[in-house]
């Protein structure tokens, strides 16, 4: 009895370690992370950061030869168009001004009369193509109650109208400031033709009274009004100096009439288009600020990157079109994250990028499948950092493999990692 007990413990443990070998060779399932493939939003955005920019900004510069009175205005300083006095200069004697001197003076009068010309027919342009956007709009919406045009077609018009009643702004500031050039030159060739006859007509002069500074009633004195509503940005010249005509003083602009300048890859700037929507991020407030697309500019200029490779770029002026409440802490040369939407679609079915790998030249990914991983084929539409969009291969709440390594292959065991 002792030698059967003996020999059935020497089965049990040679049936043991048989059992320990075999699965000790069993294959143990990989660990992976996954996640599911769903519908929803996607958008291909073109990424990058820019800076803000006051939108209508106007550098007053002296129109006449003189001495300059010292600035008492600093940066920040309101201005108040027709009436805030922002420089003052003592024109030099006529008799001290040469013919070129005066013909110059004649020459910028004839071109602020020229600029002013020039900027009707603007306007009228940009007055049509406004109401011809309106009046798309209104279709849009009619349309839109009846079905036959998206959401997001009728969103595009809407920017397609804030970006033209932005045009009418732009032209019409522009007319203001021409015609405010041409009122500063017509008063600098008068004020230099009233001295020269007055001169003329009197010889003599008393040298104490003409070396003596001029008071600050004096009519000797040019004053230089603000052409615009809005805050002095900055002060070139602040101290007392001789300065010639065209001699920039001050900068100054509305901060509440802010631009971004966003400078975007050549290869970028070809998919946007003006009207794009966009996203403004990391400036500082809470929420992101929307703007659209007014205009790409036409000329690209070359940018040296971090890396010091040459890269060509092109600015893309992107207005706001968030209430002024919403950014009212946002001023001139802030930076900002744009990203500029050139591609959305509401329901996509999207898997991960992190999922995707190339198998030859066509897109993989790995599903689970009653605990095995199973190759699926992919084809493929746009893509962005995080996601691509799915067109055929998978299905709604298909269990993607997450960065797959070396060790996946079809058909191997594998089990979701825990966390």
């Amino acid at each position: 009895m002792i030698k059967l007990l003996k020999k059935f413990s020497w089965y049990v443990i040679a049936i043991a370690i048989v059992a320990m070998i075999v699965f000790a060779f069993i294959p143990k399932p990989v660990e992976v992370d996954t996640t599911r493939v769903e519908r929803g939003l996607m958008r291909v955005t073109v990424d990058q950061d820019g800076k803000t920019r006051v939108k209508e900004r106007y550098i007053i510069a002296a129109p006449l030869m003189g001495r300059l009175i010292r600035v008492n205005l600093k940066a920040g300083d309101p201005v108040e168009a027709g009436k805030t006095v922002v420089a003052a200069i003592v024109p030099t004697p006529p008799e001290l001004l040469d013919a070129r001197a005066r013909e110059e003076t004649e020459a910028r009068v004839r071109a602020a009369e020229a600029t002013l010309l020039q900027a009707a027919p603007a306007i009228e342009r940009a007055i049509a193509q406004r109401d011809r956007a309106i009046g798309e709009l209104e279709r849009a919406k009619r349309m839109s109650v009846d079905s036959v045009m998206s959401n997001e077609e009728l969103e595009d018009k809407t920017l397609a109208v804030a970006v033209r009643e932005a045009d009418v702004k732009s032209m019409t500031f522009a007319r203001d400031v021409a015609r405010f050039q041409l009122e500063q030159a017509r008063a600098a060739l008068a004020r230099t033709s009233v001295r020269a006859t007055a001169n003329s007509s009197s010889p003599t002069t008393n040298p104490t009274t003409d070396d003596a500074p001029p008071s600050a009633g004096s009519d000797s004195i040019f004053q230089i009004i603000s052409p615009v509503n809005g805050y002095v940005l900055r002060v070139w010249q602040e101290s007392e100096a001789p300065v010639n005509p065209g001699t920039q003083l001050l900068e100054v602009g509305d901060i509440n009439d802010l631009e971004a300048v966003i400078d975007v890859l050549s290869r970028d700037a070809v998919n946007v288009r003006a009207g794009a929507p966009v996203l403004l991020e990391r400036w500082g407030g809470g929420d992101a600020l929307r703007g659209a697309v007014r205009r790409v500019e036409p000329s690209g200029f070359t940018k040296i990157s971090a890396l010091g490779v040459e890269e060509q770029r092109v600015n893309v002026i992107v207005d706001f079109t968030e209430d002024l409440k919403a950014r009212q802490t946002l001023s001139d040369g802030y930076r900002v994250d744009a990203r500029i939407i050139v591609w959305e679609k509401p329901d996509v079915l999207k898997a991960p990028m992190g999922s995707l790998f190339r198998n030859g030249t066509e897109w993989s990914v790995f599903i689970i499948d009653a605990g095995k991983a199973i190759e699926r084929k992919l084809k493929l539409g746009r893509m962005n950092a995080e996601d691509a969009e799915v067109l055929e291969g998978l299905s709604d709440r298909d269990v993607v493999i997450m960065h797959p390594s070396d060790k996946i292959k079809n058909d191997v065991a594998v089990v979701e990692r825990k966390r």
